[in-house]
């Protein structure tokens, strides 16, 4: 069997991300040329987008998962700079309201996937029931351990009704998320970002790293894997997932209609 692609969770594969490198330096040493690499791929991706909502054939779903200060806002906004917002939805999932506890744990999911010719952003995700429920015990164990299959069964019906899923877990130190935290504080335009929760979820760093470990090993699939991606340097990071947006497009290959 093929080796997966770069920072791909290969289906199948044990996933201990504490094993797992997050300094992107170790994969491109120059961040000059780094930056300029992700701009000539973007102004291509921002080539591909008017395609694919000209077409309305595909759909494209990208979803983030990260901790606090992991990078998910930053990632959104450089990566979708210059892009036509009319062809992009970005969801945003936070605690749940009454109306949707009052459904299944993906209703609420279901509503934002992208229609034809859409691309859709996820700021977190259904991923959120099996990691946050799992590591806060908002629900027991044999509710939120049955939704792994209940998400891929979600999934392959996505991808088989045409959306593309790409999945990226921005993969930061806790050394890295420390200083990032910092900066928030210290920063009056970031401030309003900080909350004293930030920090008491920190307390649950090896709870939360185990609860990833194992969304990523249940949930990487032929279909939809999972992607790993250095996130300690903000430029290696969009970089990263810049290439496999844009390698996406080309497999895609939308066409204007003739």
């Amino acid at each position: 069997m093929a080796n997966p692609p770069l920072h791909q969770i290969g289906p199948g594969s044990t996933v201990k991300l504490t094993r797992i490198e997050t300094d992107g330096k170790d994969f491109h040493k120059d961040k000059g040329s780094a930056e300029s690499e992700f701009k000539q791929l973007r102004d291509e991706f921002i080539e591909w987008q008017p395609r694919l909502f000209a077409e309305q054939k595909q759909k494209l779903l990208i979803v983030l998962q990260a901790m606090d200060a992991g990078g998910k806002d930053g990632v959104i906004r450089a990566v979708f700079q210059g892009v036509n917002p009319q062809g992009v939805n970005v969801s945003s999932f936070k605690v749940p309201s009454a109306e949707e506890r009052a459904h299944d744990f993906l209703w609420r999911i279901h509503r934002a996937v992208p229609a034809q010719g859409m691309i859709g952003v996820f700021n977190r995700s259904h991923y959120e029931d099996v990691v946050v429920v799992r590591v806060d015990q908002l629900a027991p164990e044999p509710v939120w351990r049955a939704r792994y299959e209940l998400i891929n069964d979600f999934e392959k019906l996505l991808t088989t009704t045409g959306t593309t899923l790409l999945k990226f877990y921005l993969h930061v130190s806790q050394k890295e998320q420390l200083q990032r935290l910092q900066e928030r504080m210290n920063n009056p335009a970031k401030r309003w970002k900080y909350s004293l929760d930030d920090l008491e979820k920190r307390k649950s760093w090896d709870s939360y790293m185990t609860a990833y470990s194992e969304a990523l090993e249940q949930c990487s699939t032929p279909r939809a894997p999972w992607y790993v991606i250095p996130a300690d340097q903000n430029w290696y990071r969009n970089l990263a997932i810049m290439r496999i947006l844009v390698a996406t497009c080309r497999e895609m290959d939308p066409q204007y209609p003739t």
